[in-house]
C-alpha cells in the first residue's frame, strides 16, 4: 500500500493545475496529475490571449496550454487521462476515485476550474473563437470600435456590458426577461450608459455567420416574432459554474458550488488544497489561475515537510 501512495495528486488542468505540477515535480514531488478526459480548462476554448505575462505578441489558448504541459512534464510530472467521479478525504491517505481506477495520496490539490454556461445553440459552439466569447475581460480588445451583443441579465452580464464600453462602440443587451437579476447599482450603472440599449423579453434564437459572426436571430418571448440584429461579436454572460459536482458532500461548497477555503488555499480538511477558477468568482483570469496553483504547490511543500 505504502508505495501506491502519491506524494501529491493534482484534479483538474489548466493555468492553476500545470502551474502546481511545475512547482510539486522541480521539488521532486513526482505529481500526478488526473487532467480530465478534456484537458487544458477554458483556454482550450480560446484563440488569442494577449494578457498572459511573457508573450508580447499574444498566444493561442491551446499552444500556451500545451507549453505549460511540456515544462511539468520535463520536471517529471505524470498525466492521468480520466475524469475523477468521488473522493474520500476523511480518512489518511487521500483517495481519488477515476471512472477506471483508484489512487492514494498525502495530499490533494484541486483545479478543476469552472465552466462557462452557455446557450447551447449548434452555432454558438461553432462560432466560439470566431466572435463567440464567454470573456469579456479576455476579449473585448478583439472588438475595438465594434458592435457587440452581451446576452444575460445578472451581475455578470452587467459587469461585462459596461467593461466593454471601454472598447466597443455600442453593446445591445438581450435579456429574456423584463427586468434584470443584477443588483440595483450595476442597473443603475448600466441603464445610465449611453453606449448600451436593452432589449427585454428576448431569446437569442440562432447566432448568426459562416466565417464569424455577423448577426443573430432573436425571439421575442411572449409573441414568438423573430427578428434579425447587426453584430461582430456575442458574449455569453449567463454565469459560470464550477466544476465540483464530485465534491458535493466531501469539501464545503458555497451556494454557487465554488469550494470554500480559509486563505483561498487551505480547504477544511488536512491536506486538500485549492487552486485556479473552483475557488474564484470574481477574477476568473489564466494569470491568477496560475498564481494559485503555485501558492498550493508551496503550501503543498510546507504541508509534505510537515508530516514526512
Amino acid at each position: 500500500m505504502e508505495e501506491n501512495i502519491e506524494n501529491v495528486i493534482i484534479v483538474g488542468s489548466g493555468p492553476a493545475g500545470y502551474s502546481a505540477a511545475i512547482y510539486t515535480a522541480r521539488e521532486d514531488f513526482k505529481p500526478l496529475m488526473i487532467t480530465g478526459v478534456e484537458a487544458g480548462g477554458q483556454l482550450e476554448l480560446t484563440t488569442t490571449v494577449e494578457n498572459y505575462p511573457g508573450f508580447p505578441e499574444g498566444i493561442n489558448g491551446p499552444d500556451l496550454m500545451e507549453m505549460m504541459r511540456k515544462q511539468a512534464e520535463r520536471f517529471g510530472t505524470r498525466f492521468v487521462r480520466d475524469n475523477v467521479v468521488d473522493v474520500d478525504f476523511t480518512s489518511k491517505p487521500l483517495k481519488v476515485k477515476t471512472q477506471s481506477q483508484e489512487y492514494y495520496a498525502k495530499a490533494v490539490i484541486i483545479a478543476t476550474g469552472a465552466s462557462a454556461m452557455w446557450l447551447g445553440l449548434e452555432s454558438e459552439k461553432r462560432l466560439t473563437g470566431k466572435g463567440v466569447s464567454s470573456c469579456a475581460t479576455c476579449d473585448a480588445p478583439f472588438f475595438k470600435n465594434k458592435d457587440v451583443i452581451v446576452v444575460g441579465g445578472g451581475d455578470t452580464a452587467m459587469e461585462d456590458s459596461n467593461f466593454l464600453t471601454k472598447f466597443v462602440n455600442s453593446v445591445t443587451i438581450i435579456h429574456r426577461r423584463n427586468e434584470f437579476r443584477a443588483s440595483k447599482a450595476m442597473q443603475d450603472k448600466v441603464l445610465s450608459n449611453p453606449k448600451i440599449k436593452v432589449v427585454w423579453n428576448s431569446a437569442v434564437d440562432e447566432i448568426l455567420g459562416d466565417i464569424k459572426v455577423n448577426g443573430i436571430r432573436i425571439k421575442d418571448v411572449e409573441s414568438g416574432k423573430t427578428s434579425e440584429i447587426k453584430t461582430d461579436g456575442v458574449f455569453v454572460a449567463i454565469g459560470h459554474k464550477p466544476n465540483t459536482d464530485f465534491l458535493k458532500g466531501k469539501l464545503t461548497l458555497d451556494s454557487k458550488g465554488y469550494i470554500v477555503t480559509k486563505d483561498e488555499v487551505e480547504t477544511a480538511i488536512e491536506g486538500v488544497f485549492v487552486a485556479g477558477d473552483v475557488m474564484d468568482p470574481f477574477y476568473r483570469q489564466a494569470a491568477t489561475a496560475a498564481s494559485g496553483g503555485v501558492k498550493a504547490a508551496l503550501r503543498v511543500r510546507e504541508y509534505l515537510g510537515k508530516i514526512q
